[in-house]
């Protein structure tokens, strides 16, 4: 218990530590931007784009045996959609794929292992758009994603394996449902976003799957393009 309480807390201080410096980020940026002449698209006019950056996830709520685990990169990138509804709010579904997992340890009948995970995920975040300033907007909502694979490195003891699995015979959770909240800055075309992720639900079906128990949480960054 103590193991797990200590990992959430380690990671919580990542994130409020990454999340404190891109505000700080937002806020120069910000200040910067709005010194510049003022020829940024409209807040209502609805806009369409493409991201591209990096996911920084890890797990939460894990149980396994003495297991313990470790943030990981992975890719994030596609697709997303400004919906105006008026000149403060909005909707913003996007559409990625979405890398996360983590390096974890722990023993198995008394023998030490590691095991370095990679989950690729569609993600669908549905996020309301609060739109404060011009080159500003907050978002928050709920995420649906989709497993769509995984990629496992074991090492137990001196033997190491590479397998990459479909989940046919596993019992692993394919639909999950998360929460997102994070912030855009907006100078013309260009988009710099920060996300902060959790899931609601563990990848563990029913109970029955052989690997271990957990939900995924990340810290997402990315730059994107407004067409």
């Amino acid at each position: 218990m103590n193991s797990k309480n200590n990992l959430y807390s380690k990671f919580g201080k990542q994130i409020f530590s990454k999340t404190s410096l891109f505000t700080l980020c937002i806020l120069s940026f910000s200040i910067a931007a709005s010194a510049q002449d003022e020829e940024t698209p409209s807040r209502e006019r609805m806009t369409i784009g493409l991201k591209a950056g990096a996911n920084y996830a890890n797990v939460w709520d894990e149980q396994g045996q003495d297991f313990r685990a470790d943030a990981k990169l992975g890719f994030a990138g596609g697709a997303f959609v400004g919906i105006p509804l008026g000149k403060i709010f909005g909707f913003q579904p996007e559409f990625l794929i979405s890398q996360k997992g983590f390096k974890g340890s722990g023993t198995l009948l008394g023998t030490g292992y590691s095991l370095t995970r990679t989950t690729t995920y569609f993600d669908v975040p549905l996020q309301l758009q609060i739109k404060p300033v011009k080159y500003l907007t907050l978002l928050v909502g709920p995420q649906y994603s989709y497993l769509l694979r995984q990629k496992d490195v074991y090492t137990l003891g001196t033997n190491s394996i590479d397998q990459e699995q479909e989940f046919e015979r596993d019992n692993v959770r394919k639909n999950v449902l998360g929460f997102v909240i994070g912030a855009d800055v907006n100078v013309n075309k260009v988009v710099l976003s920060a996300r902060v992720g959790w899931d609601f639900q563990t990848n563990n079906g029913d109970g029955t799957s052989s690997t271990p128990r957990y939900k995924n949480q990340w810290l997402q960054f990315t730059l994107g393009y407004r067409i």
